[in-house]
């Protein structure tokens, strides 16, 4: 057999090929990794964020439903704008693509006490394609409104209410709220939110979400009440809380709108709705009721039995009917709290019948510098508890506080119980 020579030149081309074809296949890939970027890139932007809002309820059948219009972003914004129809400039047609990013809607020169102006209301609103009737109670001219009640104007609230017959729900829209005060004296602002309660039963509580440093929140939150028959419509009634959040005390109430639905037809469609918002009514009883107590001080072990008994007499939290009761001891050295403790709640009572004890440590001889603070609450789900009332036993104390604690120091061993009045908290 002949030998197989292969030329010099031959090998030498072989590194050349090798190279052409890797420097092809490195751009390929480049390119085909560059163009599947910027098509999860695009896909992304196009999508519409996700806008729905859970409220955590124990018990209740209650189910949020998405806002009437979703957010979208990038050019479609500016397709929708010119697709949309024109709207008349005094219609309550809510626009969401014109809300900030706390969900405020522009200010208007809307006097509200103009009566050409609220002649100019229409009835029909083009929301969600469906139809809507605005309640005429709810037009309210503001001009016998006196110069007191002006000064204490705590803004406007607006709602809609609707029967949904082929689910049996009632669906309530808290829409926006105007003009409200500023309780953030630093800022001159509120951080404003809505708590909702259905009377007389009180089972049924919802609340919005926070808007951050507006006066005039634009909530659009839609709440559905399922398993409420059409014909007990007419017995119920809507309360409103209209609230400031604070992140270091209690929440500031602003004010409440009381809804009674007794009148108020909901088989013609969608009902819009709006109501002055009035300063609480906190208290209507002339006092906070009155707390029974039992104390002693063990010497021997330098301990304090404390021993809640009662309570009566106690007045309504609010309009929306009777508190949900319970006591919170504070026990207090020098003006320093050093120890806590709490009673269980007793639902829908004025007169709560706790019978719990509770031993504390005394961290010094004798009770000269200890005092003992006892809050009766309101329980409320989903919020801050209300203060009913107050009460202090201790050296300083006046009135029958002072009274029971001297005779709790002067005969040690013995349980001595006393009722006293609570004042404000």
């Amino acid at each position: 057999m002949a030998p197989i020579t292969t030329s010099r030149e031959e090998f030498d081309e072989i590194p050349t090929v090798v190279g052409i074809f890797s420097a092809f296949g490195l751009v390929f890939t480049v390119s085909l990794f560059a163009w599947i970027c910027c098509q999860r890139k695009s896909s992304k932007s196009n999508k519409t964020p996700p806008y729905k809002f859970v409220h955590v309820l124990k018990g209740v059948d209650i189910y949020p439903e998405n806002l009437n219009s979703k957010k979208k972003f990038g050019a479609d914004d500016k397709n929708e704008v010119k697709n949309k129809p024109a709207l008349p400039k005094n219609s309550l047609h809510l626009d969401l693509e014109k809300r900030d990013l706390n969900g405020n809607f522009p200010k208007t020169n809307i006097k509200a006490g103009s009566p050409t102006d609220l002649e100019n209301v229409t009835p029909k609103l083009s929301l969600e394609g469906e139809k809507e009737t605005v309640s005429p109670d709810s037009i309210k001219s503001s001009t016998s409104l006196t110069s007191e009640e002006k000064q204490e104007k705590l803004g406007t609230l607006f709602f809609s209410l609707e029967y949904n017959f082929e689910k049996k729900a009632f669906v309530v829209n808290i829409k926006e709220a105007r003009g409200l005060p500023a309780m953030d004296e630093q800022s001159m602002t509120s951080d404003p939110y809505i708590k909702m309660t259905i009377l007389p039963e009180k089972k049924h509580k919802v609340k919005t979400r926070v808007l951050r440093k507006t006066l005039d929140p634009a909530f659009d939150e839609t709440f559905t009440f399922y398993g409420i028959p059409y014909t007990q419509i007419q017995e119920l009634a809507l309360h409103f809380t209209i609230l400031s959040f604070d992140r270091f005390s209690r929440d500031d109430i602003i004010g409440e709108v009381l809804i009674p639905l007794s009148g108020i037809e909901l088989s013609d469609g969608k009902m819009l709705m709006n109501r002055e918002i009035i300063k609480r009514n906190v208290r209507k009883s002339s006092g906070r009721g009155e707390l029974l107590l039992s104390l002693c001080y063990q010497s021997t072990t330098n301990t304090l039995t404390v021993v809640v008994l009662k309570a009566r007499h106690l007045p309504k939290s609010d309009v929306s009917g009777l508190s949900d009761p319970y006591v919170k001891v504070n026990l207090y050295h020098a003006k320093k709290r050093i120890s806590k403790k709490k009673t269980h709640v007793k639902k829908c009572t004025p007169n709560a019948v706790f019978n719990e004890l509770f031993v504390f440590d005394i961290p010094c001889e004798g009770l000269e510098e200890i005092s003992v603070e006892f809050l009766v609450l309101d329980s409320e789900r989903g919020s801050r508890n209300e203060v009913i009332g107050r009460l202090v036993l201790g050296t300083a104390a006046e009135g029958s506080g002072g009274e029971h604690w001297k005779e709790v120091c002067d005969y040690p061993r013995r349980q001595i119980a006393k009722w006293h009045m609570l004042c404000d908290g």
